[in-house]
């Protein structure tokens, strides 16, 4: 069974949807002391079993692969339908012409999901937005599979304790992506990484893993002093080589440093974090579907504005520290996380 004591870089590369997480970049990550991870959150089995295995003949380091929690979601009423798709078509981009309510189902079946995943048995199985269904723990356990699930509070760590999972990703407000939380419309505590993980340290038995705002060596370090085994990144992976991170994306991360980060449910109808772009600051406030049903909606605009090498378009999910990414191989990176680890620590 996976421990951290087995790492010999107290890391683990987050897992990041959409095609980012390339089995290059896992397998790199993996080979050069951290955990590599897949962001599974809406993939086929068909892809989950390819990615798996082809990181897998890359390195045999530990491998996280993380999928999403979804809840039950049905759409709303007509009228609310009609507001949020003609909130989209008021953009004036071609990209938003063929936009269209989606059909069910909504979101992909967990079950046959992780069916490639019991055959591949990656060191890890992470989740994101709750605890999986009854079973799934244990059986992961049965196959010597660890298992990791995101809180972004102290009652949702206690349930991830309680259900027997491995260890906890305490997810500070910072952190790049969606937001954690098991339930999308309760209170957000919005805590930092360093505060949810010093408190989770306190009151959890198992291990923590600080995640959001860390982008360096010394980042690493204060996450650990907190009480964390080990600290998961995901925005300083973003312009490694080996990542799938679009170009136009790229540039804003390394070029348009002067974008804040907001959260948004624009894109996927649940609060995530990216850099501020013109469909979030149009969208902000208008009407949009439930989670993840307007993510399926905005699917056909991002995908057009990917094409169309126009970031405005785009869901650009960073953390707020994201203007100290760096560009560079992941060897490279993980290199430089070694050596200002070891800096921190002569200080």
């Amino acid at each position: 069974m996976f421990s951290f004591t087995q790492l010999t870089l107290p890391l683990i590369q987050a897992p990041m949807a959409g095609g980012i997480t390339t089995p290059q970049l896992v397998a790199a990550v993996a080979n050069h002391g951290g955990v590599g991870s897949f962001g599974f959150a809406y993939s086929t089995p068909e892809k989950i079993h390819t990615d798996l295995v082809a990181a897998q003949s890359l390195t045999s380091g530990p491998i996280n692969a993380n999928f999403f929690v979804f809840s039950p979601v049905s759409l709303p009423s007509d009228q609310t339908q009609v507001n949020a798709l003609h909130a989209l078509r008021s953009l004036s981009v071609d990209g938003v012409k063929t936009l269209t309510i989606p059909a069910e189902p909504f979101y992909p079946n967990l079950i046959e999901q992780l069916e490639p995943v019991w055959k591949a048995r990656p060191a890890i199985l992470s989740f994101h937005f709750g605890l999986p269904p009854d079973g799934v723990i244990k059986k992961a356990h049965s196959l010597g599979i660890a298992v990791g699930i995101s809180a972004t509070n102290l009652a949702e760590a206690l349930a991830i304790e309680l259900a027997h999972a491995d260890f906890i990703v305490a997810q500070g407000i910072e952190a790049g992506g969606h937001r954690g939380q098991f339930d999308w419309q309760a209170n957000d505590e919005a805590l930092s990484a360093l505060d949810l993980t010093a408190q989770l340290a306190k009151h959890c038995r198992i291990p923590i893993v600080a995640a959001g705002g860390i982008m360096n060596g010394a980042h690493i370090q204060n996450a650990l002093a907190k009480g964390a085994q080990a600290a998961q990144m995901g925005t300083a992976f973003l312009c490694c080589d080996e990542s799938g991170t679009p170009p136009s994306y790229r540039h804003y991360l390394l070029h348009k440093q002067d974008r804040p980060t907001t959260l948004t449910k624009a894109f996927s109808g649940r609060q995530a974090r990216g850099l501020e772009n013109t469909f979030t600051r149009a969208m902000r406030d208008k009407p949009c579907l439930p989670f993840p049903i307007q993510n399926t909606l905005t699917g056909p605009l991002r995908q057009w504005a990917v094409v169309q090498n126009d970031a405005e378009y785009q869901s650009l999910w960073a953390g707020m520290a994201y203007a100290q990414v760096r560009s560079m191989s992941t060897a490279a990176l993980l290199q430089k996380l070694h050596d200002e680890i070891d800096a921190t620590k002569q200080m």
